[in-house]
């Protein structure tokens, strides 16, 4: 029997006795360099959540309450380091998992996740001091996917492109799975490419555990557990759906503890006027004037925050303004509103009463695709006007499925044909991507040997767009939806993907609302320079009658 009185530290001593029975005692002992805020260290202070983590974690391994876990915490909120790395050590240095799978996202996530367990069981003074060298290089296999242990447990750590079944340690099923951001964008683009990702989990679970072992109605064998941890990215995307699912126990937690971040960041009065400033382009540098108003009002601009030593107010709200999208998906983990349909109504007209208008601008926006192939984007023209009535028409709006390297020729010819068609266009704009630039040069060559071009004042401009797509697609939601931009009733296939718009991470085409807004947002600079019509002298000095 080991004698606690003098064994404090050591081998099976005080601390290792402690450690097993409290997951917290083991991290914030064991592991305190990672946990702790020491004077030789950058540690952070702790929060509720993360005792929260742990006790969920005891109640899963130690007391055996539920199998399943779904973790659905903000990015950095260090569930990652609790759950994977914590959690792995902990079952491994006491034997308690035989074999450990853990999933990345990427095998990169998964070589970087065996690193640092490998490095907590060779240099750790407290674990080596406690539980002996665990790690053997000439004994056991050790490699960067794979860490096997002398007291004969595994931890294996694979991408979540690899299937999790059939996995096996000896005799052994994976006594512990952990998933983590199990899921990218790429699995919530479409719904099929949801369903996918759900159906492919469901189905590796069931197949990759073990259920629980029960002799004379005793239970004598937990079953396999389950730990998915990761951020809400779709309102249906798989996260969404395990949090629906009663066999799992749920954390479901955000960064800012407010009802509603889009209300805070855009209505409060303080912070408003702050958005102001920040976007404000007439200041020679609106990010510094912004915060110096932070800073003179930051004590009515505070809100309360799940972390308050990692997150600060301003720098949360900056990555709102910056992309709030992801910042709802990230940290808030609410995706009531992603996914959703931008565009909820638009304007048409025939191309008859079109025309009837009288236009003071007219403009040819062109964005070039960079693939060709079925699910490649398309080749993207707008002949855009702004009417005397102050309303913008798309005259003629067209998607061409086009092979960027052998039909170039008969892109540039395209363009030519709508510059003829449209014969008051006196801007072509056209978004630098795919040929960075040499389509703009062949056209303006095109255009000095033609005839009937040569000798209109036709203005090329050939620039990227560095703006954020979504920031600048959602300006001309208003103007589509109340009917501002009104578009040719014959073009419906342009029409029918801007209405299918639900953010540029959830659609998969996005050329017809992505041109409208460089429409939209271009017209009304371009300068319209009238001829000069000379009176006759003669008129001036008529006798009268």
């Amino acid at each position: 029997m080991i004698n606690h009185k003098t064994n404090l530290w050591g081998d099976h001593g005080l601390a290792w006795s402690l450690g097993k029975r409290s997951i917290e005692f083991f991290c914030l002992y064991f592991l305190q360099d990672t946990f702790r805020v020491k004077p030789d260290n950058q540690n952070r202070q702790l929060c509720s959540v993360h005792y929260e983590m742990w006790k969920e974690a005891e109640d899963l391994f130690i007391h055996d309450k539920y199998d399943k876990l779904c973790g659905v915490l903000p990015r950095g909120s260090a569930k990652t380091t609790i759950f994977d790395f914590s959690v792995s050590t902990w079952l491994h240095a006491y034997g308690i998992s035989p074999y450990t799978l853990v999933a990345g996202k990427t095998e990169q996530d998964a070589i970087d996740f065996i690193a640092i367990t490998r490095q907590a069981f060779e240099e750790n003074q407290y674990i080596i001091k406690a539980f002996g060298s665990l790690i053997d290089t000439r004994r056991f296999t050790v490699n960067k996917l794979e860490l096997e242990l002398t007291n004969k447990t595994k931890i294996q750590a694979i991408s979540s492109a690899s299937s999790m079944r059939g996995k096996k340690y000896g005799n052994n099923r994976p006594f512990c799975i952990i998933a983590d951001d199990y899921q990218s964008k790429v699995d919530v683009i479409t719904g099929e490419a949801r369903d996918k990702k759900y159906r492919t989990w469901m189905d590796d679970a069931k197949f990759a555990g073990d259920k629980a072992v029960y002799r004379d109605g005793k239970k004598i064998k937990m079953a396999t557990k389950f730990i998915v941890l990761g951020t809400i990215l779709h309102r249906d995307c798989f996260m969404s759906r395990l949090l629906k699912d009663k066999d799992y126990k749920h954390i479901l937690k955000k960064a800012v503890l407010v009802d509603d971040v889009d209300k805070l960041y855009n209505d409060d009065p303080h912070w408003s006027e702050f958005r102001r400033i920040y976007f404000d382009n007439k200041l020679t540098d609106s990010v510094a004037f912004a915060k110096e108003y932070y800073y003179q009002n930051q004590d009515k601009m505070q809100y309360p925050v799940l972390w308050p030593d990692k997150w600060d107010c301003l720098d949360l709200a900056i990555d709102y303004y910056s992309d709030s999208t992801s910042f709802k998906q990230e940290l808030q983990n609410d995706a009531n509103k992603i996914g959703e349909k931008w565009f909820k109504s638009n304007k048409t007209e025939s191309l008859k009463i079109i025309e009837s208008h009288t236009f003071v601008k007219t403009m040819l926006c062109v964005d070039p695709a960079s693939t060709s192939n079925k699910k490649s984007d398309s080749f993207a023209f707008l002949v855009g006007s702004l009417s005397d009535n102050s309303f913008k028409y798309a005259r003629k709006a067209q998607l061409l499925k086009l092979d960027a390297r052998s039909e170039f020729d008969k892109y540039i010819e395209h363009i030519v044909n709508l510059l003829k068609d449209y014969d008051d266009i006196t801007t072509i704009y056209i978004e630098k991507n795919t040929f960075n630039g040499s389509d703009a040069h062949s056209l303006e060559q095109y255009i000095e040997k033609d005839p009937m071009l040569k000798h209109r004042d036709l203005n090329i401009i050939n620039k990227q767009q560095l703006k954020n797509k979504d920031d600048r697609i959602s300006v001309i939601v208003p103007e589509i939806n109340n009917g501002r931009i009104i578009f040719n009733s014959e073009d419906q296939e342009f029409i029918d993907e801007i209405m299918e718009f639900a953010g540029q991470e959830y659609t998969q085409h996005d050329d017809a609302v992505d041109i409208t807004a460089s429409f939209s947002d271009m017209i009304s600079d371009i300068e319209v320079i009238n001829k000069v019509e000379f009176l006759d002298k003669n008129k001036l000095f008529s006798r009268g009658r």
